[in-house]
């Protein structure tokens, strides 16, 4: 087990004339695919990575000249306009909830480039010329494709269509929430669920309260062993299916002490408080069998949200080492998750 690094990109944004594509639009140039691209964009999007553009264009012309290509729908909150680069890049990530170093910007020009990357100094440029080059990349290839990698970009794009959705209800948070009619299941992780279960280590950064990544060898160790409730949970609402987002790692560390280690919740689903609830049922496990609930807690450059989320909780510190927390269930009464999550945890208890 070790803290995780932030290495694998999760979005590459494309410019558009004379990377994409061979010429420059404005001037009449050819809009034939440069070569390579095509199969590029489809491995990276069969891959899970997710692709968008950030191009000096008119918007009209050059998305009629992506769909003539059949291509379009592959780009999720595309930005064409005039704006300067750094500016649109910087609207990408906050539309995606995407950190700068999860993002990769290509170019065939060196102004935007260092432009760019003087604005957002975490983000990876690439020239044009690396498209031949980049699906051997470290941070283009992901160990595992799972399911939910490859229906990445259309659960992205379903969660766009809430964000829409959201902004035009007139009601409360929570009142917007029960119209989205979610689903959460919680179940035992099995050796079907490990690729999925090691990328969401690997990937989520905001909500994973310790940062811990562990080795495919060792989540099968920690799925089969008695000293460990090793679970994951998915969710489903009417918008589609947002597949396999959270992960509880409880250990059995003493007679009376319960241990959460690993608390992760996908970025995506952070705002329907899929982390309160999971904590939630984490509580009632501990509470069920009679035990102390502890929680570590690591920080890191991003996860300060989870340090919130047991705080509000009713957590409080107990032990601390640097940069490790080791918090304790202070209250009295045992929460249960929000009213409008419909909660299945049959298969967590069979």
């Amino acid at each position: 087990m070790e803290e995780q690094g932030a290495k694998q990109v999760k979005c590459l944004i494309w410019d558009l004339d004379r990377t994409l594509w061979e010429g420059v639009l404005s001037e009449g140039g050819s809009t034939k695919l440069r070569e390579g691209v095509r199969e590029t964009l489809t491995e990276l999007d069969r891959r899970g990575i997710l692709l968008s553009i950030a191009s000096k264009n008119e918007a009209g012309p050059a998305m009629k000249i992506l769909k003539e290509h059949g291509i379009d729908d592959l780009f999720l909150c595309p930005q064409i306009s005039w704006d300067d680069k750094a500016v649109s890049v910087g609207r990408i990530m906050e539309l995606l909830n995407l950190k700068p170093e999860a993002i990769a910007f290509i170019d065939d020009n060196p102004f935007e480039r260092d432009a760019v990357q003087y604005q957002h100094p975490k983000v990876r440029v690439y020239e044009e010329t690396a498209v031949p080059a980049l699906l051997s990349y470290p941070e283009f290839t992901p160990r595992f494709i799972t399911p939910d990698s490859a229906a990445r970009r259309h659960m992205y794009q379903t969660d766009l269509m809430r964000q829409e959705a959201k902004k035009s209800f007139t009601g409360s948070s929570e009142d917007f929430l029960k119209t989205l009619q979610i689903h959460v299941a919680v179940k035992r992780v099995t050796e079907d669920d490990l690729q999925r279960v090691e990328e969401l280590t690997i990937r989520t950064h905001q909500l994973n309260a310790t940062g811990y990544t562990y080795s495919y060898d060792e989540l099968v160790e920690l799925a089969h062993s008695p000293r460990y409730i090793f679970l994951v949970c998915s969710m489903h609402d009417r918008y589609g299916d947002n597949g396999k987002v959270g992960l509880l790692l409880l250990e059995h560390t003493s007679e009376t002490v319960m241990t959460l280690k690993l608390l992760i919740v996908s970025c995506r689903v952070m705002s329907y408080g899929i982390g309160s609830a999971l904590l939630a049922y984490a509580m009632q496990l501990a509470h069920r069998m009679g035990k102390e609930l502890h929680a570590e807690f690591f920080q890191t450059e991003h996860n300060r949200i989870m340090y919130i989320t047991y705080k509000m909780a009713g957590f409080e510190e107990i032990e601390e080492d640097g940069d490790r927390l080791l918090l304790s269930y202070a209250g009295e009464e045992v929460p249960t998750p929000p009213s409008y999550i419909n909660w299945d945890t049959s298969e967590a208890e069979a």
